[in-house]
C-alpha cells in the first residue's frame, strides 16, 4: 500500500517525522482516516488518541495529543497540536491533579475565555487518564 509523508509537531517537541500509511486523527466530527493520496485539506484536531502506521503489516503506533489541525497538501500530512505523548510516557498523578485543578477552575466565577481553557484543560486530563498506558508498541 502506498506511503505519504508525515510530521506530528507539537508545541514543544517535533513527535514524528517520517513515512506513512494510514493516520486516523480525532476531528470535530468524528474520526478521519487519510491515506496516500487523500484529497487536499485540513481538518481540526479535537483531544484524543491518535493512530498511525508506517507500512502495511507494521503495528499501529499510538499518540495522546491536545487540540491543534491536520494539514493534508500533496501527499504530506503535517499535524500541528498543543501536545503529543506516547500513551506509555503519561504520568497518571500529574494527569489526576490537571483534573482536579480543572474541576475547581470550573467551580470558580469565571470569563467565558477562561471557562473554555478549564474545559480544555479538563477535557485533555480525562483523555490522558483513560488512555494512558493503554497501548504498547509491538
Amino acid at each position: 500500500m502506498a506511503t505519504f509523508h508525515l510530521k506530528i509537531l507539537a508545541a514543544d517537541n517535533r513527535f514524528y517525522d517520517g513515512p506513512c500509511q494510514s493516520i486516523i486523527v480525532p476531528a470535530q466530527d468524528g474520526e478521519q482516516e487519510i491515506l496516500a493520496h487523500h484529497a487536499d485539506m485540513v481538518i481540526a484536531v479535537k483531544e484524543g488518541k491518535v493512530r498511525f502506521r508506517e507500512e502495511a503489516g507494521a503495528p499501529w503506533r499510538y499518540v495522546i495529543v491536545g487540540i491543534g489541525f491536520v494539514n493534508i497538501s500533496g501527499n504530506n500530512v503535517t499535524m500541528l497540536v498543543d501536545t503529543a505523548e506516547r500513551p506509555e510516557d503519561i504520568d497518571r498523578v500529574r494527569a489526576e491533579r490537571a483534573l482536579e485543578r480543572a474541576k475547581e477552575q470550573l467551580r470558580q466565577k469565571q470569563s467565558i475565555q477562561e471557562y473554555h481553557v478549564s474545559r480544555a484543560s479538563m477535557a485533555r486530563a480525562l483523555i490522558r487518564l483513560k488512555e494512558g498506558g493503554k497501548y504498547e508498541e509491538h
